[in-house]
């Protein structure tokens, strides 16, 4: 195939070796390995549609680029191209994962100090939120629980931030989680006051 395009082009050989296809491999590593990450994401929040697609074309493109190198065995620009190209891939496919933000997170905040401020906080901006009182090795603390929409999750850090910046707090991907009862009937009821307006 390179040889094909290398010949249309009229391209020097040396040119098509060591500056065209060092820079298709790099270029197709940093595709594959980005897809790889998002696919990862896609595993971890359970979706078997996209998943196994994303799957097909990481494999595909990886492939061809060690297909490359394989032909290409002599030529070191190629190798670096190879492993410059996955650490490129791995950067941009963490900014992307970042940027998506799909699925549910569990955060677990410890404090030792009455949360009250940073309860308010969370109420006032509709988060589903479970506290309980515990014991820490320098004495009482007091445990919230949420889980939440991961687009979600600055906005409480900037709560955390603002009303209990010495607070410890976990983030934990979460691949499934059912409804609070309180959002379920929350939904049934704003159904019924739909229905009940339309009748009247």
């Amino acid at each position: 195939m390179l040889e094909i395009v290398v010949e249309k082009l009229g391209m020097a050989p040396w040119i098509a070796s060591y500056i065209l296809l060092p820079i298709l491999i790099f270029a197709a590593r940093i595709l594959d390995v980005s897809i790889g990450t998002v696919r990862v994401v896609f595993i971890m929040q359970g979706n078997k549609r996209l998943a196994p697609l994303i799957g097909f074309l990481e494999s595909f493109i990886w492939l061809v680029a060690v297909s490359q190198i394989i032909k290409n065995v002599d030529n070191l620009i190629s190798y670096i191209a190879f492993a410059a190209g996955f650490a490129t891939g791995t950067y941009i496919g963490l900014i992307i994962e970042e940027k998506l933000a799909i699925g549910k997170v569990l955060i677990r905040i410890i404090t030792r100090k009455e949360a009250l401020e940073l309860i308010d906080f969370l109420k006032e901006k509709d988060f589903n939120f479970t506290i309980v009182p515990a014991e820490g090795k320098y004495g009482k603390v007091n445990v919230l629980f949420s889980v939440i929409k991961r687009d979600r999750l600055q906005i409480i850090l900037e709560g955390i931030k603002q009303y209990n910046p010495n607070a410890f707090y976990t983030i934990e991907s979460v691949k499934s989680a059912t409804e609070y009862p309180q959002e379920i009937s929350r939904r049934r009821f704003a159904f019924l006051s739909h229905l009940t307006s339309k009748r009247k």
